[in-house]
């Protein structure tokens, strides 16, 4: 029986204590950055995001984030689990449709990304098409030509090491914009 004990506290030290304290300290000397969240400050320091969590975004003259069924909530993550013959999925992407041609004055075919939420609904990032469909309607309200911006998104352009095809993180993207020397 002490054995059992002395085996079950050895176990709870190194694995519940030791084995935490170990790998948190390797990711803090080589990985800080990502340790610590991927957190996103202003120029005053402030920290306004995560490069890992998407955020709502909706005035005309930012970039709009793939839609999120519960708000970006990073304590609320995963999906909304209907399947595609489900109506209520259905009609969310045709509002959510007609909502993204309205606001872009896109044509068919809408990007998928621009109507339809991730799997973790955390996404921080959306297509370069998507983008690009953007492009107009943040210029317009801007005051700033189509060309600027659609260099500013081309620049701004993440190339996965594999097989993903590009993408662009929205908060990098919008904060860009804010930036006098951006674009």
């Amino acid at each position: 029986m002490f054995v059992a004990i002395r085996f079950t506290l050895l176990i709870l030290v190194s694995m519940g204590l030791l084995y935490p304290l170990a790998l948190t300290g390797l990711g803090q000397a080589f990985f800080p950055q990502q340790a610590n969240g991927s957190l996103i400050h202003n120029a005053t320091g402030q920290t306004i995001g995560s490069s890992l969590i998407g955020q709502a975004f909706t005035r005309p003259e930012y970039f709009h984030p793939r839609p999120a069924a519960n708000g970006y909530d990073a304590a609320n993550s995963g999906g909304s689990n209907l399947g595609p013959t489900s109506k209520k999925l259905i009609d969310r992407i045709t509002v959510d449709t007609s909502g993204y041609q309205q606001k872009n004055g896109a044509k068919q075919p809408i990007p998928v990304d621009a109507v339809t939420a991730s799997a973790s609904n955390l996404d921080p990032h959306i297509s370069v098409a998507n983008a690009l469909r953007q492009v107009p309607r943040v210029a317009h309200a801007r005051n700033v030509s189509p060309k600027r911006i659609k260099a500013l998104v081309l620049q701004l352009t993440e190339k996965p090491l594999f097989s993903e095809a590009p993408y662009l993180n929205v908060l990098t993207l919008n904060l860009a914009l804010e930036t006098k020397n951006s674009f």
